[in-house]
């Protein structure tokens, strides 16, 4: 007479085998779970739990510990598992407190050359001084468990996150100016009779390298060179500056292109605008607070054509108010990206050609950024 089981049938409902036969044929479930309810699926179809093992190809005890806490608990439950209580805890509070707070410090400041922590040195340091500070639970502290209870307190000692100090005392005040001019120009822009004034935003772009390949380019080819072939080897020719302001009514671009910016070429700039605007009454020109700006020589030509100039100083670490960045910007990802030239000359040149490329079809660049918040009476 055949053997009959005393364990109840598991009574499962269309809806439960419908979740159960999702789970046995997705592919993003855990093994285990999908075993689990293969093993329920079987036995509420009166699989006995032998068979169940011999087609799983697992063992008797798994079988019937999975359909007893099914039938305990419910499939829901009976598909994961229960919470465990886990080893005890073996570092105390205060502890984890004392690490963190060696973790906050630099290693410098406790006699060590690093600058920022390693898992490696902060738990070594733990381990040897945990005992003389009253924390003997930390003494076989690995490298993993630190980084675990620095994870979980959101702590990273071996990262550095940079910021901006905003080290001007006046800066809301001067970036006020700055969008005072832009709100001006706005107003002016939409007259038709213009402004006596000249608006322009000024900046250096220095640095620019001149760089001549050793190897010619090798131009694309169909089949052959999908890109340009450069040779990795180049000669240096030197740098040069470029020294531009950007009228913020028409978009005009006035340039030179020079060795160095010292303030004897600022001052041929403003003499070159000053030649350029002849027409207008003053000219009005935001700018940062570069030495060559406001040195004894630049001040010696502004007091030969007094009231022709208004400087109005972007704060520091404020250069992202200068309009004249987008147009830096813009020439840097597209007419200097990856330049090759012969010479500083040859860059100059091309330079120039760009700049009266631009002003052939010239963009005029608009400021709205809190121009809202602003009025001018």
């Amino acid at each position: 007479m055949p053997f009959e089981s005393r364990r109840p049938q598991l009574q499962l409902t269309s809806e439960e085998v419908n979740n159960l036969e999702k789970i046995i044929h997705s592919r993003t479930e855990g093994i285990s779970r999908v075993e689990r309810a293969k093993i329920f699926l079987l036995y509420h179809q009166g699989e006995t739990v032998s068979s169940i093992a011999r087609k799983l190809k697992t063992n008797r005890s798994k079988v019937e510990r999975h359909i007893n806490k099914a039938l305990e608990f419910g499939i829901e439950i009976a598909l994961n598992d229960l919470p465990r209580p886990g080893k005890p805890e073996t570092i105390t509070v205060e502890a984890k407190t004392w690490l963190i707070s060696l973790a906050c410090q630099k290693p410098k400041d406790l006699g060590y050359s690093y600058e920022l922590w390693t898992t490696a040195l902060l738990s070594k340091h733990v381990r040897e001084h945990c005992e003389e500070q009253g924390h003997p639970s930390l003494k076989n502290l690995s490298r993993g468990t630190v980084s675990k209870i620095l994870s979980a307190n959101q702590v990273k000692p071996h990262k550095i996150k940079y910021y901006l100090e905003r080290r001007d005392p006046e800066f809301e005040q001067k970036m006020a100016n700055v969008l005072y001019v832009y709100k001006e120009v706005e107003i002016v822009s939409e007259k038709a009779s213009g402004s006596i004034y000249a608006f322009l935003s000024y900046d250096e772009k220095p640095g620019i390298q001149a760089i001549e390949n050793k190897a010619p380019d090798i131009p694309p080819s169909p089949g052959k060179y999908p890109c340009i072939g450069r040779d990795y080897e180049y000669v240096r020719h030197g740098t040069v500056s470029l020294m531009a302001g950007i009228d913020l009514i028409t978009g005009h671009i006035i340039a030179t292109v020079e060795d160095r910016h010292r303030s004897s070429e600022f001052v041929e700039f403003l003499k070159l605008t000053d030649e350029h605007y002849k027409d207008k009454e003053k000219i009005k020109i935001i700018l940062d607070n570069h030495s060559a700006h406001i040195s004894k020589e630049t001040r010696v030509y502004l007091n030969t054509v007094p009231n022709r100039f208004e400087f109005v100083f972007t704060p520091k670490h404020g250069s992202w108010l200068n309009l004249i960045e987008s147009f830096f910007g813009k020439m840097a990802q597209s007419m200097l990206r990856a330049i090759r030239v012969k010479s500083k000359e040859e860059l100059k040149e091309r330079i120039y050609t760009y700049i009266k490329e631009i002003n052939d079809c010239p963009t005029v660049y608009r400021w709205k950024y809190k121009m809202d918040e602003l009025t001018i009476i």
